[in-house]
């Protein structure tokens, strides 16, 4: 009992001293970069605001993303939700609040899911994501499809998921990446899908496969480690304007079963305040011409504010 008891006071310390890490980091170096007293006027429809889309090219967006973005209704609350749920939004509205890409696991009867827990049909979140680009036809997005760990594919699943998204698909060609977001418009989708044993989907179809969206998750619930952890890896890819894949920084830290804060709102709360100090700091560091795609979870406007701001000096030649 009391080898365990000191475990969790030196657990304590550790998550202390990270945070006291990135609250000194942020004291001592601010957390401007090139643009970044941009907010736009309307973050439901960010993209388009931006002005000239002719001149906007895929490349030079900063995709705001969310994490695991289906858990807004997951387990039971205030019993097993808090330890699985991720967005308190739905999809709709974290699209409408500016998130750009969408992240669903699934499991083998097409019913999201993290981990043990399960939600919806895959069919609800669908409805969302077609509803609102229905409403915002000028915007895109990247849609991130899984199969869970620990689950079988569904079957027939990427034929369902042309079936469901046909005329919205923006279909794999690696030349969009240099192509502007005019060019591309009225398609509104680039669908990600990440079956773990079934086929990837082929070159030259309506959906991309998974080496498309790539990243380096670590999982620890410490947010100075993980920060650096993502500064690290950043460093290491291409520019975007060099490379032919999205990469994905995910702003979030994890429950971990030593510690005895399970729920993730607070775990993940280490880290959230640090969004801006991130960018800050890759330009500070020389690479902020590789941020790409940013996740977080429980997405609110300053962070989407963040990635459009970026966006928009991207456009204007200042980053």
């Amino acid at each position: 009992m009391g080898s365990q008891f000191s475990k969790q006071i030196e657990r304590r310390k550790a998550i202390a001293a990270e945070k006291k890490a990135l609250a000194d980091l942020l004291s001592a170096s601010g957390d401007l970069f090139p643009g970044s007293d941009y907010h736009p006027p309307n973050r439901t429809n960010w993209i388009s605001q931006l002005g000239d889309l002719e001149k906007l090219r895929l490349s030079q967006i900063v995709w705001p993303g969310t994490h695991d973005s289906a858990t807004d209704c997951i387990g039971f609350p205030f019993i097993s939700r808090p330890f699985a749920q991720c967005q308190s939004l739905s999809i709709y509205d974290q699209l409408s609040i500016g998130a750009r890409l969408i992240d669903i696991r699934i499991q083998q009867d097409r019913r999201v899911c993290h981990g043990v827990l399960t939600t919806y049909p895959i069919d609800h979140a669908l409805d969302q994501i077609i509803k609102f680009l229905s409403d915002s036809p000028s915007e895109i997005i990247i849609l991130e499809i899984r199969t869970e760990y620990g689950y079988e594919d569904p079957p027939g699943f990427d034929s369902f998921l042309i079936d469901r998204l046909g005329d919205h698909l923006i279909h794999h060609d690696e030349a969009v990446f240099s192509r502007t977001v005019a060019d591309i418009l009225p398609k509104q989708i680039i669908c990600i899908w990440k079956p773990r044993k079934s086929p990837q989907p082929p070159s030259g179809g309506a959906l991309w496969s998974a080496g498309y969206l790539r990243d380096n998750w670590i999982d620890t619930d410490l947010p100075n480690t993980k920060f650096e952890s993502n500064m690290k890896h950043l460093a290491q890819q291409p520019a975007v304007t060099a490379r032919k894949y999205f990469y994905r920084v995910e702003n979030t830290v994890t429950p971990q079963a030593d510690n005895p804060v399970l729920c993730v709102r607070p775990v993940t709360g280490r880290i959230q305040p640090y969004a801006r100090l991130f960018i800050s700091q890759a330009f500070a560091r020389g690479f902020g011409d590789r941020l790409q795609v940013y996740s977080t979870d429980f997405i609110d406007g300053d962070f989407v504010d963040a990635c459009a701001a970026l966006t928009l000096a991207r456009m204007e030649g200042k980053a």
